[in-house]
């Protein structure tokens, strides 16, 4: 017995928006005549791609399965796809094939000690590990100081572990942490995006999805724009409630711990002699302090 994942509203929505973004000067075709709709028409970008107005009408409903890669290819550089965009294209395909109804769930994996070693050695650095679902799985001891204002958020709630879109998406203090909020939910939804094409069966990712579809109309506008992010890495920067401006930069390795679900580390640091290493410093000083006196615990009350 067989079945597939039900991707054909992604794969329908991510070809209809892609091609209505495309204008007839930027794939080479004349201009002339009045146009009913924006972008390319179905019958141009099939001839552009070589295949057939109605096998292209076929694709972009969303029937997929069994698409070669020469045609897909063909498709994603016809619509001009970024690199980001076409590995979404081809996971959106390979979810569509025909797979055992026996496909083990992906399950929540435990951090090795092996890898809290790596992020403890790091020390003038803001290290952590996040997985597919942008919750953070693990961190230094800077990086916990540098996301405190998440990691303290009531978005973490009962769960025990923070994650990075509840907290830009329905936490408003966020919009004060982020220098531009703005970019970093556009790259939040994106990575969600990207994250829904390779694992469509992850339960955990859809209710998040739902949850943040449900909470956050910033998240549902972004969510419908089907925008993809896979590589990712540059410069942020934060207002620290305790170490004020910061500017850092960050790049996101993937971190092979699992066939079941995907890691990435991230490392945040700051340019040698800068303000913002002085705050990284200020920041990795009341780390060790608080880690090595913890704030006593309150007794019980009677």
């Amino acid at each position: 017995m067989e079945r597939r994942s039900d991707n054909r509203a992604d794969i329908r929505d991510f070809l209809a928006r892609r091609r209505a973004q495309l204008t007839p000067e930027q794939v080479g075709l004349p201009t002339s005549g009045r146009r009913r709709v924006p972008g390319l028409r179905r019958e141009e970008v099939a001839v552009l791609a070589g295949v057939s107005t109605e096998w292209y009408t076929r694709l972009e409903k969303g029937h997929i399965g069994g698409v070669s890669q020469d045609v897909l290819d063909a498709v994603a550089r016809t619509l001009q796809l970024s690199d980001d965009e076409r590995t979404y294209l081809f996971d959106l395909a390979r979810a569509a094939q025909p797979s055992p109804a026996t496909r083990r769930r992906r399950k929540a994996v435990d951090v090795p000690p092996r890898v809290q070693w790596l992020l403890d050695s790091i020390t003038l650095s803001a290290a952590f590990v996040t997985n597919g679902r942008l919750d953070m799985t693990a961190a230094n001891g800077l990086a916990r100081a540098l996301f405190a204002p998440m990691i303290g958020s009531h978005t973490a709630g009962e769960r025990g572990r923070p994650n990075f879109a509840r907290y830009w998406f329905l936490d408003d203090d966020s919009h004060d942490f982020a220098d531009d909020w703005d970019a970093a939910a556009d790259s939040t939804a994106a990575l969600l995006r990207a994250e829904a094409g390779r694992s469509p069966d992850d339960k955990a990712l859809r209710e998040l999805v739902g949850e943040l579809s449900t909470l956050s109309t910033e998240f549902r506008t972004r969510w419908a724009t089907h925008n993809v992010r896979i590589h990712h890495g540059g410069v942020k920067r934060f207002h620290h409630p305790d170490a004020g401006p910061l500017e850092l930069t960050y790049q996101p390795l993937d971190l092979p711990m699992s066939v079941r679900e995907a890691h990435s580390l991230t490392i945040y640091t700051a340019e040698p002699g800068s303000p913002s290493e002085d705050g990284l410093r200020l920041l990795a000083s009341w780390a060790a302090t608080h880690e090595l006196h913890p704030p006593a615990r309150q007794p019980p009350a009677p």
